[in-house]
């Protein structure tokens, strides 16, 4: 029965999404421009060139629609969804129903992140034509490994996204809250450039942070950077975020509510 609540709750997201699906499908639009610009900027670079930091042209190909992929999953259609509920005060009526605010933002995050899954995968087959020779994948352990990742990948992000949003009851807006959650997480995931480039003092603060997990992690696997027992360390640590950030984000929220109160009154 507690699953159910939250089962129909994800439901109800996905047919939102549907509702507004032009709004929807426009936000799409742009990530995709925004990878074929990615592309082209890669393709300089690499012109005359045949590795860089350890990347081959082709494995920077599949670089790009990993990035492309997991930077789909939650976007910012979703993302405002959650610092909306919060600024407008529709975040009092939750108040009111049984539900666990932290696991209803997630089933409605997941939700949306079907239809997103979708759309983002055909956009990346799509792509996958014209990159023809993108180095991804090595065996079938590797493969499941990689979903894996990518699956775990969607929960840091989430992690990350629920928490930032949380700091909206504290300010009044939001807006500048998601930009600056969206830049600092595409430059320390690895979203912009892969986390091989950097200097080695900024690589091993972004390896200390959460971020990592959401590009660099599947991204790693994916290529087949890293063996069997590497891959599942980087998995077990994307999970200790995981966590960390669930625990993190419960905290605030118990924190935001007593702050709610003593100023109601």
């Amino acid at each position: 029965m507690g699953f159910k609540k939250y089962y129909t709750l994800a439901l109800c997201s996905m047919q939102n999404t549907l509702a507004y699906r032009l709004s929807f499908i426009l936000n799409f639009v742009a990530n995709f421009i925004g990878l074929v610009a990615m592309y082209c900027l890669w393709q300089a670079v690499y012109d005359g060139r045949s590795e860089l930091s350890g990347f081959t042209w082709p494995m920077m190909q599949a670089y790009l629609l990993i990035t492309f992929f997991v930077n789909s999953m939650l976007s910012y259609y979703s993302e405002s969804g959650i610092t909306n509920k919060i600024l407008d005060g529709s975040v009092m009526m939750d108040l009111l129903r049984p539900l666990h605010f932290q696991k209803a933002r997630l089933a409605e995050s997941l939700g949306a992140c079907v239809l997103e899954g979708i759309l983002s995968l055909v956009l990346v087959s799509f792509m996958a034509i014209f990159t023809v020779g993108a180095s991804l994948l090595h065996g079938g352990l590797a493969s499941v490994l990689f979903l894996i990742s990518l699956l775990s990948s969607i929960l840091v992000k989430f992690g990350v996204v629920y928490v930032t949003a949380l700091l909206c009851f504290w300010t009044t807006s939001g807006f500048g809250i998601i930009w600056m959650r969206m830049a600092i997480t595409n430059l320390l995931s690895g979203a912009l450039v892969p986390l091989a480039f950097f200097p080695s003092w900024l690589q091993t603060v972004a390896m200390l942070l959460p971020f990592q997990g959401i590009v660099n992690t599947p991204v790693t696997i994916g290529l087949g950077m890293a063996g069997t027992a590497e891959s599942l360390q980087l998995i077990a640590i994307q999970w200790v975020w995981v966590v960390l950030l669930w625990l993190l984000g419960r905290w605030m929220w118990s924190w935001a509510v007593r702050q709610i109160t003593i100023h109601g009154g």
